[in-house]
């Protein structure tokens, strides 16, 4: 797959103990990211943040959290971002999700699969 010029990136703002169907949500949203043939999808823990009930969340050693900021973010072309968004509205109950144009520079995939190490 290779991907140039006008795109959109998501970005979805979590806390990294959120669950879906019992299991970490920013997993699950990666899994069905992969299921849907999106580009990719990277998954970043935050040090610190707050959210919409302005309650703080940080890996201070004094006040250690268990549930850090998570952001996950995806580009891809805008159609396949279109639809994936209906997939977040069902299973983003608490956070963020923001769509924002974006232009690649080069994203090349290697269409052969790697050899196992």
């Amino acid at each position: 797959m290779k991907i140039e010029g006008p795109a959109k990136m998501l970005r979805v703002y979590l806390g990294e103990s959120d669950q879906w169907h019992g299991q970490n949500l920013a997993g699950a949203i990666v899994r069905r990211a992969k299921e849907q043939g999106l580009a990719g999808a990277t998954v970043l823990r935050g040090l610190e943040g707050f959210g919409a009930n302005s309650r703080v969340h940080t890996a201070s050693i004094l006040r250690l959290s268990e549930d850090l900021p998570v952001v996950i973010e995806m580009v891809d072309v805008a159609q396949r971002i279109e639809d994936f968004l209906p997939v977040l509205d069902e299973m983003v109950t608490e956070g963020l999700v923001v769509v924002q144009d974006v232009h690649v520079v080069k994203y090349v995939a290697n269409p052969k699969p790697r050899p196992a190490s």
